[in-house]
């Protein structure tokens, strides 16, 4: 999905190498979930994953990129 691709592709840019390891990680984490997920995710679509760290991460997208 080309929105998602640029979303992830503005946060790498601008918040992966300053963020906290455990950031990081979690947004690894998410790179595993399915595309239509992530969107539904960032969208409001779908509930948040129950991990905190992605569900953070979720939000550094929203509301950063």
């Amino acid at each position: 999905m080309k929105e998602l691709d640029v979303l992830m592709e503005r946060y790498l840019e601008h918040r992966y190498d300053v963020a906290p390891e455990i950031e990081r990680e979690a947004f690894i984490a998410l790179m595993a979930a399915e595309d239509p997920d992530i969107w539904a995710w960032v969208m409001g679509f779908q509930e948040m994953p129950e991990q905190r760290e992605i569900a953070n991460v979720i939000e550094q997208l929203r509301v950063h990129y």
